[in-house]
């Protein structure tokens, strides 16, 4: 984390974490081939409908933190990341490290028409790529 992310105890300001997550959230929309580029070309946007996020300890200044999503939910015009935020661990030689989470949360994207500005279903691919992912995570 940067200086700038932190308050004056050197604890990085809650209101970063739902930024890590989001952006963790678009870079594992993008790996899967449907990032903010793709959707545009297809005149489509992404809208927060719904943030979530549970704080469990403080990240600090020059800490490196982990940030996994994975999606749980895909509705019709809808999809959700659930996801953790993580201290990575340290440990003697030939003990797995134990991260410490430190915050975990969800957001809920819709995805709307750029030019009504209306919640529209996902494309077909995109949808059953999304749900394929959805079941897997929930099994």
């Amino acid at each position: 984390m940067e200086h700038v992310d932190t308050d004056a105890s050197g604890s990085v300001h809650f209101s970063r974490y739902p930024s890590l997550l989001e952006t963790a959230a678009l870079e594992s929309l993008e790996g899967l081939g449907w990032g903010p580029p793709e959707l545009d070309g297809r005149g489509l946007d992404l809208v927060v409908a719904e943030l979530a996020m549970r704080y469990h300890g403080p990240a600090r200044y020059r800490d490196d933190l982990d940030v996994t999503v994975l999606i749980d939910y895909a509705g019709a015009a809808r999809f959700r990341f659930r996801g953790d935020i993580s201290r990575p661990g340290t440990s003697p030689p030939g003990v797995p490290p134990a991260a410490t989470t430190l915050a975990g949360g969800t957001i809920l994207f819709c995805v709307v028409d750029r030019a009504t500005g209306r919640a529209t279903g996902l494309p077909a691919d995109m949808s059953t790529l999304l749900k394929g992912l959805a079941s897997r995570a929930s099994q």
